[in-house]
């Protein structure tokens, strides 16, 4: 009878710790970027407004940015799969999509 590697057997905990730090930075993601999309400015001359669903795009894309920048380490991308920057990801781009539209 042979039994796991021990490479193997670390995967689960090593899955763990990483998974940490992009479930934070993808939660950090979807908070910024319901901010983004539920700002809704007064008016044309409602500038806060504006810069608060600007700031809210940039947080978002930055903490997106940061899961994919993590996921893309060799090290990091041999134990998490690709579902697991695919939501960070995807807000990113919503986030670059309001940013773009204005408002």
């Amino acid at each position: 009878m042979t039994s796991p590697s021990h490479v193997d057997n670390d995967r689960g905990c090593l899955r763990l710790v990483l998974a940490v730090p992009l479930i934070l930075l993808t939660l950090v993601a979807a908070y910024f970027c319901w901010t983004a999309l539920t700002i809704r400015p007064s008016g044309p001359w409602d500038d806060d407004a504006y810069a608060g669903i600007v700031l809210s795009c940039v947080l978002t894309i930055g903490a997106a940015g940061a899961v994919a920048v993590l996921w893309l380490l060799p090290s990091v991308r041999r134990i998490m799969g690709w579902w697991w920057v695919g939501p960070a990801v995807l807000l990113g781009v919503i986030a670059a999509v309001r940013w773009v539209t204005g408002g």
